[in-house]
């Protein structure tokens, strides 16, 4: 299954059968390398949240864990930005820029690799997000994200969706060696993307945004 550059697509994070943000976006590429995705500014997105309107980031995991839940439906309120999802890889990277529309750092996305969906007039591809992540500067020098939340959620097996730390863990290292050696996708490859001037951005979520999983 293969996109045409310039559809609009979704991009969702589903965690144990249940869906926990999406992402509109339009095809860039598709092709042996992987897909790429741009994320324009105020694209509709939808996030899971409590009952009180609270996001997984903003309450301890045990009360997450114990909450009900909601899709609260919103726009993406920063610049634009690009996801590449590489074929059959666990991460995704992505490329963030400023409000001036200028590169500033790579984000690895630590993930289980996509599986794609099509309806025929709705299309997107469903991962599960693994919390850790990897920040990578112009220079290649790099950090990690979100150990904290990570670590914290690893002592719940029952509930997390994350079952091998070290292999999520060998993952972020795999990434982090390519960006260190300057080897493609942080070698400057889409550094100075420009969208193309007519694609429009929706103002909602398509209908079907929130079909059943694929994963």
């Amino acid at each position: 299954m293969s996109f045409e550059p310039g559809r609009l697509i979704l991009h969702r994070n589903v965690r144990r059968g249940r869906i926990g943000w999406v992402r509109t976006g339009r095809v860039v590429s598709d092709d042996e390398r992987g897909l790429l995705i741009h994320v324009a500014r105020d694209s509709p997105v939808a996030s899971e949240v409590t009952a009180a309107g609270l996001g997984m980031r903003a309450v301890p995991f045990t009360e997450w864990i114990t909450s009900s839940y909601r899709l609260a439906q919103a726009t993406w309120q920063g610049p634009s930005l690009l996801k590449f999802l590489p074929t059959g890889a666990a991460h995704s990277v992505w490329w963030f820029r400023d409000d001036e529309d200028r590169f500033t750092n790579w984000y690895v996305n630590l993930e289980e690799p996509g599986v794609r969906w099509d309806d025929g007039t709705l299309a997107g591809v469903d991962v599960t997000d693994q919390d850790l992540d990897v920040i990578v500067r112009p220079d290649r020098r790099w950090s990690w994200k979100d150990e904290d939340e990570f670590s914290e959620r690893l002592a719940f097996p029952e509930h997390y969706w994350v079952a091998d730390e070290r292999a999520v863990r060998a993952e972020g290292e795999r990434v982090i060696a390519l960006a260190e050696a300057g080897e493609f996708p942080f070698d400057g490859t889409w550094c100075d993307f420009q969208a193309p001037p007519d694609w429009d951005t929706p103002d909602r979520l398509p209908p079907g945004w929130d079909r059943p999983p694929a994963r």
